[in-house]
């Protein structure tokens, strides 16, 4: 039986003190501002170890900000048995309320439409979960779906971030909701 190799508790602490310093350095400026010598001050580390763990301050950025599709993907799947086409679950409702304070970071890697380093990484993670449990399902089209589901989330939610949807994060996690509960019903 093959297992993938424990992480090292070192290399885990170091990339966790990387992510808590790019975050508190994008709450007082844009990543576009941010070098990497001043996060790598922020966290305790050299120049030299950041270069070990990430390839740029883009990766960094992306896995620092992999919680949040996590949490996307969690939020749309808490529920159970038959869905409120109307309202949303609760977690999907915490899950819009929580991204203001790190929206400026999401946007710059979250591009309108979905795209972008981190609506590669909500896609892909969104569409594997959605397909899995299509699939378990017994759900017709369940490639077909889960693409769709995974795009309509990502592109809404990168859209609204953007400020190109006007709704509170209550609003649109609620109209969110409908269109994926329409797209489940759809085929």
């Amino acid at each position: 039986m093959n297992r993938p190799a424990p992480e090292d508790p070192r290399a885990a602490r170091t990339r966790a003190r990387l992510r808590a310093a790019l975050l508190e350095e994008c709450a007082e400026r844009p990543l576009e501002e941010v070098g990497v010598a001043a996060l790598a001050r922020r966290a305790g580390v050299g120049r030299a170890t950041f270069y070990v763990h990430y390839d740029g301050l883009e990766a960094l950025a992306v896995d620092a900000c992999a919680d949040v599709v996590r949490e996307a993907v969690e939020a749309l799947h808490a529920w159970r048995g038959r869905p409120d086409p109307v309202h949303a679950p609760p977690a999907l409702l915490e899950f819009f309320a929580s991204l203001p304070p790190h929206a400026a970071l999401y946007r710059t890697l979250l591009a309108p439409g979905g795209g972008g380093p981190l609506g590669r990484v909500l896609h892909r993670d969104l569409r594997a979960r959605s397909l899995a449990e299509r699939e378990l399902a017994g759900a017709a089209d369940a490639p077909l779906v889960a693409s769709a589901v995974a795009a309509t989330f990502a592109g809404v939610l990168a859209d609204w971030l953007h400020a190109l949807l006007d709704a509170t994060s209550e609003e649109v996690a609620h109209q969110v909701w409908q269109l994926l509960v329409a797209l489940h019903r759809s085929r």
